[in-house]
């Protein structure tokens, strides 16, 4: 089988690695997912007579094996379709399961206790007519087989995963500039509140902000607290965005500023690490200084603000340079003040966090914001159709691109000297106010990985100063299906 792998930033260039057998395919997985999958069912489609690697899927495993048999016809649904809309139906098929022991649980008891899943799993393709070529249990360090019957190379009581960073799937990933963020359980647990003391004191801010701002903001469509909400939030953001984009990291690093516009929109510049296939990103330390850079009135402030849809559009609008780095660190900070009662709110900065990575390159990134994004609010329309495109292998250049459209529309009339020509072209391209669907060239996208959904209209990022201009009417957060 062969596993492709693309840089995230500079010219395209393709590494192609042949997989042998289930040692290596337990091997590749992190770093087809940019992560280490804990507690997951992945399916990654296969394509062609050799087996190349395409669309992947993931899902936590259910606790209740009740919903083992519907989950595993989702997943194969959407794997499915999700190809053939794109015009390449899979030929085949792998599996993995990925889930730690409970205490005093052995890895064989799990992979045991695991495989009516595997089988259903197994069934729901073959149901599509697409064979599952190799299921996998990774568990307590093991893999475990339930295809091979082949006792010397897939013993019962399972087979030691390689050591990390030694096997060539890592020397290539490395090469090719793909690299594991650590296992999805700690990717998540930096996007959600922390607990501790300092929880209670962001649950008061949040409840007075929300005595105050929610009201305002469910006024009718031409209400006066509403357009005072939008700015105020929007000014509040500016000035945050620009802290964060003049504090430098506790480990040297700075996250750029206004004037270091270096290099082409859009591209991201992971740092390359010493050790094959280890992140190098950002730390828990930079977590803390980040956090440290808000107060709870400001977090508070900002996430109530966020729920109305057009103050969300507007703020993705810095979506690349100096304004992406800082707000995807600002999003995350936000998610992490989401504390209980408000979790659900956590679904605006949790999706704008998903677009901006997915924006800047980061793709592992954007795929665990937005599964917390629905996780939060399954009904979350925005996150919903960012994570279908990110899966399914869009451009974000379609979209980065008709944010910029609407964007220069709407600053068009501040401009001392516009250009009319201009003005008109960019208005007749897409109208401020209508529907934005995603596109691969020639061809519409529909649905989304969960449900389908209509297109969602984002409102553009500044590639200057922050989101300069005045907002439109209209857009509040409204009901659940019309975010």
């Amino acid at each position: 089988m062969n596993a492709n792998h693309h840089e995230s930033s500079g010219p395209s260039r393709t590494q192609q690695i042949t997989l042998r057998g289930p040692a290596e395919l337990a091997d590749a997985l992190p770093f087809v997912l940019g992560f280490h999958p804990t507690d997951s069912v992945v399916l990654v489609a296969l394509h062609g007579e050799h087996g190349r690697f395409g669309g992947r899927v993931r899902l936590g495993i259910p606790s209740s094996p009740r919903e083992w048999a519907s989950t595993a016809d989702h997943l194969a649904e959407c794997l499915v379709e999700g190809g053939a809309r794109s015009g390449t139906r899979p030929d085949g098929i792998v599996v993995f399961l990925c889930q730690d022991p409970a205490p005093g649980e052995t890895g064989r008891r799990v992979m045991e206790r695991l495989r009516p899943f595997a089988q259903r799993l197994r069934t729901a393709c073959g149901a599509l007519d697409i064979p599952v070529y190799e299921a996998l249990c990774i568990t307590d360090g093991l893999y475990f087989s339930y295809c091979c019957p082949d006792q010397r190379c897939c013993p019962p009581d399972g087979t030691p995963l390689a050591l990390s960073g030694t096997s060539v799937m890592a020397a290539a990933a490395t090469y090719a500039g793909v690299q594991v963020r650590g296992s999805l359980r700690d990717m998540e647990a930096r996007l959600k509140p922390r607990g501790g003391p300092g929880d209670e004191e962001q649950r008061t801010a949040l409840d007075t902000a929300a005595a105050s701002i929610v009201p305002r903001i469910l006024e009718g469509a031409e209400g006066r607290g509403r357009e005072e909400v939008r700015e105020t939030t929007l000014r509040l953001a500016r000035e945050i965005l620009r802290r964060f984009a003049d504090r430098k990291h506790p480990n040297g690093r700075n996250s750029g500023s206004p004037d270091d516009r270096a290099g082409a929109p859009g591209t991201a510049s992971p740092m390359r690490s010493a050790v094959p296939g280890r992140y190098a990103g950002a730390t828990a330390a930079d977590d803390a200084a980040d956090d440290a850079l808000i107060t709870v009135d400001e977090a508070a402030a900002l996430v109530l603000g966020l729920q109305d849809r057009v103050t969300r559009d507007r703020v993705a609008e810095w979506m690349e340079g100096w304004e992406g780095t800082a707000a995807l660190r600002l999003w995350k900070v936000l998610a992490r003040r989401c504390v209980t009662p408000y979790q659900e709110h956590a679904a605006a900065p949790l999706a704008l966090a998903g677009w901006t990575a997915w924006s800047t390159g980061d793709e592992p990134t954007a795929r665990v914001a937005l599964g917390l994004a629905l996780d939060a609010d399954p009904e979350y329309v925005f996150a919903r159709l960012l994570h279908q495109a990110c899966n399914e292998g869009l451009d974000p250049e379609s979209l980065r691109s008709c944010l910029r459209t609407e964007r220069d529309a709407r600053t068009a009339p501040e401009q001392e000297s516009p250009a009319p020509s201009r003005r008109v072209r960019m208005r007749a391209g897409r109208r401020p106010g209508t529907p934005l669907t995603l596109r691969k060239p020639g061809r519409q996208t529909a649905g989304s990985e969960r449900r389908a959904a209509a297109g969602v209209r984002p409102g553009g990022p500044a590639a200057g100063r922050p989101g300069s201009g005045t907002p439109r009417p209209g857009g509040q957060r409204g009901s659940r299906s019309g975010r």
